[in-house]
């Protein structure tokens, strides 16, 4: 059995950005890492203690307002820590977040309802790092029937040379889809790379919503300036300004040299997109709707 690893830490001293995001504005892909969660047998990697504490002081320094935690592998399918988040801030503020959760194929529709009605708004596959989340490709078409009445989502994470294999599974989904991370396309390979433009037709084709999250996963350097992940960010918002959301990627967990400062990324965000009725777009307006909040 192999050894797994202990992540370092995300940066504890985040600064406040130099822009200033739109009042609103959705972090779209957080995870929280509390020592009173029990961690799956199966995980790929030790998470950083990284708390829901620590997140509010997180989105207070870099001006956000509402979050979109997302299940790590780490925890399989038990969604507790994500939730049980989910629930303490929206218990503090209305309507402050939602999550996105791992299952198994066992699931009730009397689950689902209930996660429904605290905020929870799509399942997550993850192929790249799968821990002990047991869904397969071969499962989503009746996974797909089964949330379909609840206007959920499929978000994918999965190999970045996978895309183009997968283009069939993806093409053929009838319910909304978001990848995160430019689906984890090299930015060395550059705009023309047959990966990246196959998530661009994704983008194109209108039912598949594109989190340009994780720079520091693609670029060429753990740290900013990211400026070779700036072309595909405004590749993608050109191909379909409508389906492109933000994230901050916290406490930025399978990361073992260096992590980038928050505010950091927040600035990069603001390189990429000038435009301020864009920010709003891609902060607020989309994932606003996309998450139902």
């Amino acid at each position: 059995m192999s050894e797994i690893k202990d992540c370092i830490a995300p940066d504890r001293n985040p600064r406040r950005p130099h822009i200033k995001v739109p009042k609103g504005s959705v972090d779209t892909h957080v995870h929280v890492f509390e020592p009173r969660y029990p961690l799956s047998p199966a995980r790929g990697y030790n998470p950083p203690a990284s708390t829901l504490g620590d997140l509010r002081h997180l989105h207070a320094t870099l001006g956000i307002d509402r979050v979109v935690f997302t299940q790590p592998s780490v925890y399989g399918i038990d969604n507790s820590a994500i939730v049980d988040g989910m629930k303490a801030l929206n218990r503090e503020t209305p309507n402050r977040a939602r999550a996105v959760v791992a299952l198994d194929m066992s699931f009730t529709d009397a689950q689902l309802a209930e996660l429904d009605a605290v905020g929870v708004r799509g399942v997550r596959l993850n192929t790249d790092n799968k821990g002990g989340m047991p869904i397969s490709f071969e499962d989503i078409p009746e996974l797909s029937a089964r949330i379909r009445p609840f206007h959920w989502h499929l978000e994918f994470l999965f190999p970045g040379k996978d895309i183009v294999e997968l283009m069939p599974v993806f093409t053929s989904l009838a319910i909304p889809t978001s990848i995160a991370h430019f689906a984890y396309q090299p930015a060395t390979a550059g705009v023309k790379a047959p990966g990246f433009l196959a998530l661009i037709e994704l983008a194109k084709r209108g039912n598949t919503w594109i989190k340009i999250s994780g720079a520091n996963r693609v670029s060429r350097g753990d740290l900013p300036p990211y400026d070779d992940v700036k072309p595909m960010a405004q590749a993608l918002i050109a191909a379909a300004p409508e389906r492109i959301m933000w994230g901050t990627d916290w406490p930025h967990p399978n990361k073992y040299v260096v992590n980038p400062n928050d505010g950091d990324l927040v600035d990069a965000f603001g390189d990429w997109v000038p435009d301020e009725a864009m920010r709003r777009r891609i902060l607020v307006d989309t994932p606003g709707a996309f998450y139902r909040f």
